[in-house]
This record gives structure tokens, sequence and C-alpha cells, in this order.
């Protein structure tokens, strides 16, 4: 005899194991913690096993749950893709997004990913430049959407997350120790750039200047063979480096947000649906990040 899985289960048990937590996981799906514990619940007695087991960094799966995750991933990028096609408005054509150079790796790929499937048709062009340049960018219709990293939202922008600006160095290394301060730090458009010379002139840190460039690879290049050290999005530090901790030296940095703007003659349906994946990819990703 058939049986049928739920998907609403599903999705409860996938947002859990993403987030290993009720609360994070409630926030994701827009639910009550309460109301998520109560579908793992009946998942779990539909199934016959637990799925989770607790321990004290939060929840994790069992091996039964370690099974049934990558297929119930699959099930349900099968559905979305189903409902989407046959439900939403067939778009063609080309979107131009702008988006900061550090932001593409470590923000973008699952958002183009879930955006292609449910848009086959429609294609993605990619303008990478400093925040203040993309601003100006689709200000001259040049672009669609425009992501960029401030210290605060315009008034016609939407704050995406926020996170913290930090030092970042070679795993292991000494660059920060040295004196003057070896930096490599974006050409004079950078967004980072103020607050980061604004915070060694106060802390009274002699430094130079290694790069003065936007190109990433580049920049990752010095910091990655101690070089030099750079600043970044917490969210954004590549596996290959690592955050300074404060026994570093380094003074503080501020909090930026992640903001997504749109043209003020408004949104093309296409390009509003490329903003609805932008917002829904980056919170549930910084989410994941946070739990």
């Amino acid at each position: 005899m058939s049986r049928n899985l739920d998907t609403a289960l599903l999705r409860a048990f996938v947002a859990v194991a993403e987030t290993a937590g009720m609360t994070s996981a409630a926030n994701v799906l827009n639910l009550t913690q309460a109301a998520v514990s109560q579908q793992i619940k009946r998942l779990e007695d539909q199934l016959g096993q637990p799925l989770f087991t607790r321990d004290r960094r939060g929840l994790s799966l069992t091996g039964a749950g370690e099974r049934l995750f990558g297929k119930a991933k699959r099930l349900l990028a099968l559905n979305d893709e189903i409902w989407s096609d046959m439900t939403s408005a067939v778009h063609e054509g080309q979107v131009r997004l702008g988006i900061p150079y550090d932001l593409v790796t470590a923000y973008l790929p699952p958002v183009l990913k879930t955006f292609a499937r449910a848009y086959p048709r429609v294609r993605i062009a990619l303008e990478c430049r400093s925040s203040p340049r993309l601003r100006e960018a689709l200000a001259a219709g040049e672009i669609d959407l425009a992501l960029a990293t401030e210290r605060e939202v315009g008034p016609d922008g939407e704050a995406l997350v926020s996170d913290r600006l930090v030092w970042v160095g070679a795993r292991g290394g000494e660059a920060h120790a040295q004196r003057p301060l070896p930096v490599s730090i974006g050409s004079e458009s950078c967004a980072f750039r103020p607050s980061v010379l604004d915070a060694l002139r106060a802390a009274a840190i002699e430094w130079r200047a290694v790069t003065e460039i936007s190109n990433m690879d580049a920049i990752n290049a010095t910091v990655e063979t101690d070089l030099a050290v750079m600043t970044l999005l917490a969210s954004t530090v590549p596996a290959t480096l690592e955050v300074l901790p404060p026994e570093a030296g380094l003074p503080a940095l501020p909090v930026f947000s992640i903001n997504l703007y749109r043209p003020r003659t408004g949104l093309t349906p296409v390009a509003a649906e490329l903003a609805r994946h932008i917002r829904d990819g980056f919170v549930c990703r910084h989410q994941r990040q946070a739990a």
C-alpha cells in the first residue's frame, strides 16, 4: 500500500537539520517553535524512529535522520520546481544584477541555483563593482537590481542582514603584528575603506597599503601568503583565512548592512522575482550561520 509524505513536515525537518535548532528553524519557516516541534514529532511518529538527538551544541541528526536528509531536500526541490512551473507566469529575458565583489562567493551561488531552477528562460548578467559605484549604476539605468554593503540603509533601500566587519589574516600568520601594519584595502570607492582608516587612525596604528584595488582574488592572495591583513564581513571570510581575535591588537570595526536597492521606476516582473529569491536566500543563510 502506498503512503504519502507530508511536504510540510519534511520542510520543517530540513529547516531544523540545517539550522540545528527548533527556534532558528521556526524563524526560517515563519512558524512558532511549538509548531515546528509538533511537526517533527508527527514526522518521527509516521516514520517510526527518532530523527534528532540533542547535545550541548544543539540538535543533530540520528542515523535515520541522515538517511532522510538528502532525499527530503531532493523531494522538496522537485516539489517547488513543479509548483513554480505550473503556477508561475513564464518569464523570459535578462536581469542585470549588481553585487559587490566580496558577496559573490559567500551568498550568491544558492540564490542563482534556485532562481535558475524556477526560471530557466531568464538570463542573469552580473555586474561586480564597489557598493557606491553600484548605486550609481542603478540610478543610471545600467543595472536592474543592486546589492550594497553600507553602514546604514538608504531611504530607497531594503536592509537584508547586518554583519560585523572583522580583521582577517592568514591562518597562523604574523602580518597583524608588523608595524607599519600591512593592509590590503579596496580602492577609493570601497565601502569599508573610510571605516577601516578611521579605526586605524583612532588607535594610532601606523599602516601601509599592500594593495589598493578591487580585485578580490589579488587581495586574498596577499593575505593568504601573510603579506597583509584585510577586512571582510564575518559571513564572507573564506575557509583559507581566519578572523583575527581581539588579542591581535587591531581596533574594533563597525557593523555593516547588506542592502537591496531597486530602480525608482520600479521592477520588471522577472527582476521582482530575483529580488524575492535574493531576499529569501540572504536572510536564510544568515540565520543558519547565526544558529
